[in-house]
């Protein structure tokens, strides 16, 4: 139902993680039956988790870890792995200069122009620890580098941007990344994003999107909200684009997995966003928080180092335990925020759900008193959920 906003303006109630909560069913079941693996391309992983691309979460060593324990990382490939052969002095300074002095720090390091042949090392650096080869560019890099990425043999590649669409209109002297071209002819398969409405989502499925990435602005460290006043709250995009999924397999008996992009901190959002048809998530402030995180405590956002318009910031995140820790316990936190799998499996057991498709299909309420309700010792002594 449209609200009114004025005279010849209406507009569609959004819903974001924090005002729905999830509704038991009938039945439960024993959290260790619960079925959480999922699948895009032909690579399946148990833990529907993709660490974002984003330099303070994602570098060579910790998309490796986070293959062996079942998720995926994605290295962002015009970040400053590609731009310098050791990062490490970039990412201290970065740790260390203050609030004032920050954006035009980056604006300074991620001038250094970005190397193809470091784009071939860290893809080579992560299959030969035996790691999946998950990394991102925007579309002006695609068109730079996705032939560098095809010869480099990467396993899996993302193409994201604030919004991606296949009706992008450019200037005549700039040739638009053709998404269609793109999908058929890379060897591997293609994610594309981010978007929050049907009909984008739809559009890139039929283009050939492996999988497509929801989502504008709720990062942590993002910006972009704010800067350019776009966005649509997680749960109805996800919901919105999750139908697009369902009605493409219905048209064309291919599913392409939609993937709930930022805004995503603990357990309990992580099982929201799938209980709106997500089949899985990407999250990067809860992985810069690993004491394996390249960030140093701190985490920021893809567009931040932008030298005309910057559209994220940096935030400390801190250091709160090992990435097995929060990825699959044991938790030494009561936040949400540790064993993020294991909360997954523990709700779809209170919920009933046995696999991830039955936890798309759970009971959803409107619901904004959900994590205020009786809580009012833990915000007065910030502990739990009061932090």
């Amino acid at each position: 139902m449209n609200i009114t906003i004025g005279r010849g303006k209406t507009a569609r109630r959004a819903y974001g993680i924090d005002e729905i909560a999830l509704v038991p069913g009938v039945r439960t079941l024993d959290p260790a039956l619960a079925d959480t693996r999922w699948q895009v391309g032909a690579i399946e992983r148990e833990i529907p988790i993709i660490a974002s691309a984003m330099d303070g979460v994602v570098d060579s060593r910790m998309a490796v870890l986070l293959s062996e324990l079942g998720a995926l990382g994605v290295v962002n490939l015009e970040g400053i792995q590609t731009r310098y052969e050791d990062p490490n002095p970039i990412l201290d300074r970065i740790a260390s200069v203050g609030k004032t002095e920050f954006v035009g720090l980056m604006q300074e390091l991620y001038a250094e122009p970005i190397k193809p042949e470091l784009i071939t090392k860290r893809i080579q650096e992560i299959q030969a620890a035996g790691g999946i080869a998950a990394v991102s560019l925007t579309p002006v890099g695609a068109a730079k580098y996705a032939s560098t990425v095809a010869e480099a043999g990467a396993d899996l590649l993302f193409i994201q941007a604030t919004v991606v669409s296949t009706a992008h209109l450019s200037p005549e002297s700039v040739e638009s990344l053709d998404l269609v071209k793109l999908c058929q002819e890379m060897p591997m398969p293609v994610v594309l994003g981010n978007c929050v409405t049907y009909e984008v989502s739809l559009e890139l499925m039929r283009a050939g999107a492996a999988a497509v990435l929801v989502g504008i602005g709720p990062g942590a460290a993002c910006t972009s909200r704010g800067v350019l006043g776009v966005g649509v709250p997680q749960p109805t995009a996800i919901a919105d684009c999750a139908g697009a999924r369902d009605d493409y397999f219905q048209e064309s008996g291919r599913y392409v997995p939609v993937i709930a992009d930022g805004g995503i901190i603990t357990g309990g959002d992580i099982c929201k966003c799938i209980a709106c048809g997500a089949d899985a998530v990407m999250i990067g402030s809860p992985i810069a928080r690993a004491a394996e995180a390249p960030g140093r405590g701190f985490h920021w956002g893809m567009a931040t180092p932008s030298p005309v318009l910057p559209r994220g910031t940096r935030i400390n995140v801190g250091t709160t335990g090992t990435i097995r820790e929060i990825l699959v316990g044991p938790a030494k936190l009561d936040d949400g925020t540790h064993n993020l799998l294991g909360a997954l499996k523990t709700s779809m057991g209170t919920l009933g759900a046995k696999d991830m498709r039955e936890m798309q299909q759970v009971d959803v309420v409107i619901a904004p008193s959900l994590l205020t309700e009786g809580k009012v010792y833990q915000k007065a002594q910030q502990l739990g959920m009061g932090k």
